[in-house]
């Protein structure tokens, strides 16, 4: 549906304001736990500075051994002051370290937690439109990786990119107190090695960001195939799956080679720089020793700081490659996620206030992609407590004035009135919540029955729940299963027959006794004995409320006040049963034209047609 027809605006009031960029993402949530964050930087800050000055230490150590030497004096009362340095600053190394790691304990679950959360609220805003586009299990990847991903780039930046500057700053002070070319050599390799390394791994972006969306795509078409497991068995299509899923898997594994084959590349830079500052390094002091300028204690500063280096500068490139793939995670999930939403509240949006139940459709047009409208100038008007039956072929248009009823999709132009008050200037949960409908697939939590059933009411108590249960003769094969209302149902209610999921969402309805029911072939799954009942409690569930029902079973429409005839998003014709069939309309050829009672398909009925009017 890329070519939808929408007017999106920019945000739900009460969706987190999340950034669109991956940069200003991690900001947020870097500032929300911004005192801890500082804490950190202040933290990794000493423990680096304490691992470098290690050398200088040892430094101080060993020209304090050869100068006592020199002058005969006692060793150890030389070296106490260096030893005492060369203590704290390993137990320095030790605690800041430590209390670093105390507060990631505390602050890395809560900092995922926290971007799940936001990610998840932000997502639940978003159209039908929106989720009949993406795969849900593509979407709950997303939502993983980015939180993981922002929680690793933040890491990154504080305890590898920040400690490394930490300790580059530190190396090129103490070189300086030894010789000034030589901090300037080492000051000249860092430059390059750092701006070579980012420029190589940002270029490695794009590579981790195809990677990203290929494992997303991956997991996408495994959900998708997992939740469809039944089709594959009906159909014999295990092997067919296989091979389905295979080529998407050929593809993760081609843009993962392509990333890997890069990162390789960098490593072959990073190993040949690591080996070219060694030897420099240790090359240039060893000449400056040689000719008297530097003491042997300073010799074996200059060679441990760049032992030092090599060992934190040797990981950087990996680092920047790990923080770019973290980055690209980001990218790939705020891109789909953090979108602008279609349906959205207005800012002084107040709750609906539901009286009598009176629906009102003044000159809607509507359409799902351009070019191609369903409604136009559609203008109905139901009255409170009035019975309203939907009839007409695939297509005709009797979901989408539920739909828009719903407010999961907005009409281009036109209003929709409840009560009196346009839908789209209140809240869409007080819209909801007035409406109850039964779907003709209901939609089940993979949660017990007693709690797909509370779905309807959440304060309702266990009594209320069997009770509504028992009006929707949902209670009898309930007991019978091994747990009860304590079973739980499957992944959308896999477990229980088309008939027992059409009860639990009758039992969910009748719960939540709101003032306008919606339903849409809701006893198409039943057998003729439980439809009976069904109709039964159906009859009770409509008592004082507007009610608007699709039937591809025109018997179950008979008794309603009014039947509204769609033909090509055109209400063609709209009175009762017995006075459409008078008009010998086209409601009167439908009713001619069931077979064993049910609307036929547009095709059969347009070769029929054809045939009668031949």
């Amino acid at each position: 549906m890329d070519d939808a027809v929408s007017n999106f605006d920019e945000r739900a009031a009460d969706a987190p304001p999340l950034p669109a960029s991956a940069a200003g993402f991690c900001l947020r949530y870097a500032s929300i736990y911004r005192l801890s964050v500082a804490v950190m930087i202040f933290l990794e800050a000493g423990q680096s500075a304490c691992s470098m000055l290690l050398p200088y230490a040892i430094k101080q150590i060993m020209d304090a051994v050869e100068f006592a030497n020199e002058i005969g004096s006692d060793v150890w009362a030389g070296v106490e002051g260096p030893l005492w340095l060369f203590g704290f600053l390993n137990l320095g190394v030790v605690l800041f370290s430590r209390a670093s790691g105390a507060i990631l304990v505390v602050l890395g679950p809560s900092l995922r937690r926290r971007v799940r959360r936001e990610l998840f609220a932000y997502l639940q805003h978003h159209s039908q439109r929106y989720f009949l586009s993406n795969f849900a299990g593509s979407l709950a990847n997303r939502i993983a990786e980015v939180s993981m991903s922002v929680a690793h780039t933040v890491w990154t930046v504080l305890f590898d990119f920040w400690p490394l500057v930490i300790a580059f700053s530190v190396s090129l002070v103490l070189l300086i107190g030894v010789n000034v070319k030589l901090a300037l050599a080492l000051g000249t390799w860092i430059a390059a090695y750092v701006a070579i390394s980012y420029v190589l791994a940002q270029r490695c972006r794009r590579y981790a960001r195809d990677y990203a969306a290929a494992r997303s795509l991956v997991s996408g078409k495994i959900v998708d195939s997992v939740t469809n497991i039944m089709n594959a068995k009906l159909f014999a299509r295990r092997d067919f799956e296989r091979s389905y899923l295979e080529g998407y898997l050929n593809l993760e594994v081609k843009r993962a080679r392509e990333t890997f084959w890069y990162m390789e590349r960098i490593r072959w830079f990073q190993f040949l720089a690591a080996m070219t500052l060694m030897i420099g390094i240790i090359g240039y002091a060893l000449k400056i020793w040689s000719a008297g300028g530097m003491t042997v204690g300073e010799f074996a500063m200059a060679a441990s700081l760049s032992l030092l280096l090599i060992e934190q500068a040797r990981g950087l490139s990996r680092r920047f490659l790990d923080f770019f793939e973290y980055v690209g995670n980001i990218n790939d999930g705020v891109s789909i996620i953090v979108r602008p939403h279609e349906v959205i509240d207005d800012i002084d949006a107040r709750p609906l206030v539901v009286g009598a139940g009176a629906i009102e459709f003044k000159h809607v047009d509507f359409s799902y992609t351009e070019n191609k409208p369903v409604f136009q100038d559609l203008n109905v008007t139901i009255r409170p407590g009035e019975k309203i039956g939907l009839v007409g072929f695939s297509g005709s248009g009797k979901s989408t004035i539920l739909n828009l009823l719903l407010r999961l999709f907005e009409p281009q132009s036109g209003s929709i009135l409840l009560d009196g008050q346009d839908i789209q200037t209140v809240s869409q949960e007080s819209l909801r919540a007035a409406i109850a409908m039964i779907p003709q697939d209901p939609m089940l939590f993979h949660r017990t029955l007693m709690e797909n059933i509370r779905y309807g009411r959440l304060d309702a108590s266990d009594e209320e729940v069997i009770e509504a249960a028992t009006k929707a003769h949902a209670h009898e094969f309930i007991m019978d299963t091994e747990d009860g209302y304590e079973s739980l149902v499957g992944e959308r209610g896999v477990k229980l027959s088309g008939g027992q999921r059409q009860r639990i969402a009758l039992a969910r309805a009748v719960l939540k006794d709101a003032e306008i029911l919606v339903l849409d072939e809701a006893t198409s799954s039943l057998d003729s004995v439980t439809e009976r009942h069904i109709q039964e409690s159906l009859s009770y569930l409509m008592q004082d409320k507007t009610v608007m029902v699709i039937a591809h079973r025109l018997s179950t429409l008979s008794h309603l006040d009014r039947i509204l005839v769609f033909h090509n998003g055109v209400i063609v014709e709209d009175a009762n049963h017995a006075e459409l069939l008078a008009n010998k309309g086209h409601y009167a050829k439908l009713w001619s034209m069931q077979a064993g009672g049910f609307l036929p398909e547009l095709e059969r009925v347009d070769e029929t047609e054809e045939e009668v009017n031949g």
